[in-house]
């Protein structure tokens, strides 16, 4: 397997997607015959950094479509980069594609019915999943994931929405996220997993965990499991880190056996009172000794973590108690030099963020309105995170089986 961290995002995304895209090396890439010429399906993985890497590639995964098109996702906003989208997907459904489109009543509260209007006047399926419970259940339920699936041979996982607050523009930053970009076998394993097909053995250092309604635990697991044997480091990067004690215990006491624990968090969040949340936790966490990285430049939206330069833990999964009952995606990877990529990643942005070495509070909103609250949110969040696991280890147990790739 082959790995690369693309500089995809120097090229435009405005116009048509074309059949090639420039990379920042000046080397073209084409989706469909870079995998076909030779007869059989190139395995590669790369690491993209946010909407300004990830969309040309995606649209240009699109364009290039012959059987089928896949898209889960959580927020699709329907103009900007959005209408790019929804001409992409329209002209590979006009073209004979099988289009498929799945996206979240709650996330795309706001245009999604424009969204699945459009695409489904061009001969797309489209679903908008629980709008009804959205309204009435808020942010509890949803479908998180984000996953674009093309012909099986190239598929698209991590935390980024379509939206251009993703874009970079000028002096401004697009939203800090990333994702993964899969070709190979493993993408061919995620259409089984999500069409629940009789799955294929794929040996590899990749693992993709699907999570249905409240299966976030084992999803949560795998974290856990990875704190646990940490041995040197751990680098993480959440934007919305509103854990349960079992993870702030995981992550204290990697830092108390002497592991380097560096956490990237939101200094400023576009979820009011995340932030509030968060800071709640600062004291216990510095206290254990874990070095605490506010990012300000922009909304970190990330979900990713590196363990000892050995494993690296990616997708639309956070460390809150929402991701237990979301349908949410998770990607495992142990291939050396992508780890060392989102090890870089991470460094340059704590690197580029505010280091926090005590908790003051200076203001009375702060100190009488804004801490109470952030606590409060956290013990409401400890105890439903309880509730969740609680339930769906009982429920696990009388029907086990995980769907994750081999």
């Amino acid at each position: 397997m082959t790995h690369s961290a693309n500089r995809a995002g120097e090229a435009s995304i405005a116009g048509n997607a074309g059949t090639a895209l420039s990379t920042g090396s000046g080397a073209k890439l084409n989706l469909v015959n870079s995998a076909e010429s030779s007869g059989k399906i190139v395995e590669s993985v790369h690491l993209l950094d946010g909407g300004t890497q990830a969309y040309p590639r995606m649209l240009l995964a699109i364009a290039q479509a012959r059987k089928a098109v896949y898209l889960e996702v959580y927020a699709f906003a329907p103009s900007g980069v959005g209408a790019r989208f929804i001409e992409a997907l329209s002209d590979a459904a006009r073209r004979g594609v099988s289009v498929q489109v799945l996206i979240d009543g709650w996330g795309s509260a706001r245009g999604g019915r424009a969204v699945a209007a459009a695409l489904r006047q061009a001969g797309c399926s489209v679903r908008i999943y629980s709008r009804l419970r959205a309204l009435l259940l808020g942010h509890f339920w949803r479908n998180h994931r984000k996953i674009l699936l093309v012909d099986d041979t190239v598929a698209f996982i991590g935390g980024i929405n379509i939206g251009d607050e993703n874009l970079s523009e000028g002096l401004r930053l697009g939203w800090a996220d990333l994702a993964l970009e899969i070709h190979g076998a493993h993408s061919a394993l995620l259409g089984e997993m999500i069409r629940h097909e009789p799955r294929r053995t794929v040996d590899g250092s990749l693992h993709i965990y699907l999570s249905g309604l409240g299966g976030g635990w084992r999803l949560r697991r795998k974290y856990l499991k990875a704190f646990a044997g940490a041995r040197q480091r751990i680098h993480l990067a959440h934007g919305y880190f509103i854990p349960d004690r079992g993870v702030v215990r995981a992550i204290t006491a990697a830092a108390r056996r002497g592991v380097q624990v560096h956490l990237l968090l939101a200094g400023r969040s576009d979820i009011p009172f995340a932030h509030a949340a968060t800071r709640s936790l600062y004291r216990r966490l510095l206290a254990a000794g874990v070095q605490i990285h506010e990012w300000n430049e922009s909304v970190l939206h990330a979900k990713v973590a590196t363990i000892d330069g050995r494993c690296l833990l990616i997708g639309s999964y956070n460390l809150d108690p929402f991701s237990l009952a979301n349908m949410e995606v998770l990607v495992e990877v142990a291939e050396t030099q992508l780890i060392t990529q989102g090890e870089t990643w991470l460094n340059d942005h704590f690197a580029r963020s505010c280091s926090i070495t005590s908790v003051q509070t200076h203001s009375p909103w702060q100190r009488w309105l804004l801490d109470p609250l952030g606590r409060l949110i956290v013990r409401i969040a400890d105890k439903f995170s309880r509730m969740i696991v609680s339930r769906r280890r009982r429920k696990h147990a009388a029907h086990p089986g995980l769907k994750a790739s081999p």
